[in-house]
């Protein structure tokens, strides 16, 4: 039986993935204690169900790991997918205003709740 909860009934998923960055020539590359820049990248897929959406993803983010030469003095980098670290189900057709996500927090202070919330203006990088 399918659980309906992690179904799409419009056929599309959010997915996030990580992506960490790292200079192929450089030792400890692999070793869990080394920091690392990464990033957290956020798509939607079309599919027919979580295993499916979870495929597209990794596709998605394995497309992004081709070494190349970065920087001015052309160093060999690559940008290292580390997988999947989030897949929801899109219960609403997409459009302006449609729910794609949603989080539940726990319990905190009104002062510490709206310390999150910015404004117009405030979501430039």
């Amino acid at each position: 039986m399918i659980d309906a909860k992690n179904t799409s009934p419009v056929g599309w998923y959010v997915g996030s993935y990580l992506l960490r960055f790292i200079e192929l020539e450089s030792k400890g590359n692999d070793e869990p204690g080394a920091e690392f820049t990464f990033w957290e990248n956020t798509v939607i897929v079309k599919a027919r169900d979580l295993d499916e959406a979870y495929d597209k993803v990794m596709v998605i983010a394995s497309g992004e790991t081709n070494p190349y030469r970065g920087g001015p003095d052309g160093v060999p980098v690559q940008w290292v997918c580390e997988g999947v670290t989030d897949l929801l189900p899109i219960y609403e057709p997409l459009e302006d205003g449609a729910e794609i996500m949603w989080e539940e927090h726990e319990s905190a202070g009104l002062s510490q709740m709206r310390q999150r919330v910015r404004g117009r203006g405030e979501f430039l990088r």
